[in-house]
């Protein structure tokens, strides 16, 4: 399911398992006790962020989307999932403390939207993992909250967009930094997740105060706070997709 551990300044949550990291309400339940745990332990109410928080996971798979058969065809089961998966994404904006995402893998569907929700976003170049929306390629639609959630508050490009929804792209480590996906890529998920601590470690130092970076997190995620408000709960979720592989290196850090 999750594991969180603390290096020094820094939690790392990790999604164990050799399996495709699906979401569903059981694994978005063991995020969201993780996230309780951080906010006891170092809160808005101290004088600065003095942590910061990374995920994982084990693996070929950051995370493989939602689990449609467990809402497939079943409405109550789809809304139950969507509420539990927004509430997931509006405890990582009012984290106090910086978050990153080391993406393992594959990143699909609501697991690319999990990915996005971070306010750094590093992966691992190692001819596993790839982002793809793939609404297209499984016939579904995009929910609105998923597709809102963070293409409109992380990536200003319309051609990206275009890339990413119309074109359902399967982005590389290396595309994904281009595009201004990711913010640095690397050769093994060992150096990925070392490079992640490294990065959290600097920030703490930076001795933040940690209700100013939540307000200053909200302003560039006011269009998720908004658009959290128009949900479409009649819409599906996203279905999981293949592998290919990539090659490549390099960091916009």
């Amino acid at each position: 399911m999750c594991n969180l551990e603390k290096r020094g300044s820094v939690y790392i949550l990790t999604f164990t398992g050799n399996d495709y990291h699906r979401l569903n309400p059981s694994i978005v339940d063991s995020i969201s006790a993780a996230l309780h745990r951080i906010r006891s332990e170092a809160t808005v109410t101290v004088p600065s962020s003095a942590a910061a928080f990374i995920t994982t996971g084990e693996s070929n798979f950051f995370s493989n989307g939602g689990d449609i058969s467990l809402v497939d065809s079943n409405k109550d089961r789809l809304l139950l999932m969507m509420s539990k998966v927004r509430s997931v994404l509006t405890d990582l904006i009012f984290l106090s403390m910086p978050t990153i995402a080391v993406v393992n893998g594959l990143a699909t569907g609501t697991g690319f939207m999990l990915a996005l929700n971070y306010d750094y976003v590093f992966m691992r170049k190692d001819d596993i993992g790839f982002f793809h929306m793939g609404g297209l390629d499984s016939k579904t639609v995009i929910p609105t909250l998923f597709f809102r959630v963070k293409l409109k508050a992380k990536i200003s490009s319309p051609a990206v967009w275009t890339d990413i929804v119309m074109k359902a792209e399967k982005m590389t480590a290396e595309n994904a930094m281009e595009k201004g996906i990711v913010d640095a890529v690397y050769d093994t998920l060992e150096e990925t997740v070392i490079a992640a601590v490294e990065l959290g470690e600097q920030l703490v130092r930076r001795n933040w105060n940690g209700k100013g970076y939540v307000e200053n997190r909200k302003f560039i995620s006011n269009v998720v706070l908004h658009d959290q408000l128009s949900i479409v709960p009649t819409q599906g979720l996203i279905p999981n997709h293949p592998h290919q592989t990539i090659k490549g290196a390099e960091s916009r850090l």
